[in-house]
């Protein structure tokens, strides 16, 4: 069995202590997952921090079961520096490109809104107004946000659309999925004809194929926002995972045009 590399190790050691250390902090995600940077939550930290929250223990394990399987052969490869620079410029890239996207989809909703001349107070208090949330991820109106509704004149389309926003406000992220998704096509990069398993397809893949096929899933289940489990949403943020992969795939591509940096850095 392949023993744990130094930075892996305590990478693992570090998420596990936040997983368990959060469970009963009231407000750890108030604090250390990514919120959107107009949030009221928002801090700079969660740029780092949100990389060692999880939503759950499966969340945790697959995600740590992954940087095991591939972040091990990596580091021993490029040595832990060079490692650890680039896990951490993948989990970084991730939360750009989604914070990127919910600017657009923000941007997005105000402009379609515009017609209804909002105040720019009034819209900052409707993106971080207490909302009920049902099952199926739909926010509901409730008290003092009716005031404002009834105000403006929202139709229940207008509100539908407004949702959209406020979701990207409120709803935090977390996960070191992004990180995972750029040690994938660093691997790809590398052994592109790997043989690889894909979860519930006990078929061998190459490894070229394989990480293709997850970002191009991700692409589409992003742009739909849906997810393949079915319902409007589940939670995942697809485009932190192509950050993740796009930013790989960048330090990737710079790398092997230049010969120095692919050499260890310790």
């Amino acid at each position: 069995m392949m023993q744990l590399s130094p930075v892996v190790k305590q990478l693992l050691i570090i998420n596990v202590i936040f997983f368990l250390g959060c469970i009963p902090l009231v407000h750890a995600t108030d604090y250390f997952a990514l919120h959107y940077f107009k949030n009221e939550s928002f801090r700079s930290w969660q740029f780092f921090s949100y990389m060692f929250m999880h939503g759950g223990f499966m969340h945790l394990f697959f995600n740590m079961f992954a940087l095991f399987s591939f972040g091990t052969m990596l580091e021993r490869i490029w040595g832990s520096s060079k490692f650890l620079f680039f896990y951490i410029s993948c989990g970084l890239g991730a939360a750009l490109v989604h914070m990127g996207v919910s600017f657009f989809i923000v941007q997005d909703v105000a402009q379609q809104l515009s017609s209804l001349q909002i105040a720019p107070d009034d819209f900052n208090f409707l993106m971080n107004a207490n909302y009920n949330l049902s099952v199926d991820r739909d926010y509901k109106i409730v008290g003092e946000v009716n005031t404002l509704l009834e105000k403006y004149r929202f139709t229940q389309d207008q509100f539908n659309t407004l949702t959209l926003a406020v979701k990207e406000y409120q709803t935090p992220m977390v996960g070191a999925s992004g990180a995972i998704y750029g040690l994938l096509v660093a691997f790809a990069f590398m052994f592109p004809n790997a043989e690889l398993m894909m979860l519930f397809i006990p078929v061998p893949i190459k490894a070229k194929y394989y990480v293709t096929a997850l970002v191009l899933l991700d692409l589409i289940m992003g742009y739909r926002g849906t997810s393949i489990f079915g319902g409007n949403s589940t939670g995942i943020a697809h485009f932190a995972h192509l950050g993740g992969a796009l930013f790989g795939f960048i330090m990737m591509w710079v790398w092997r045009k230049n010969q120095f940096n692919q050499n260890r850095w310790n």
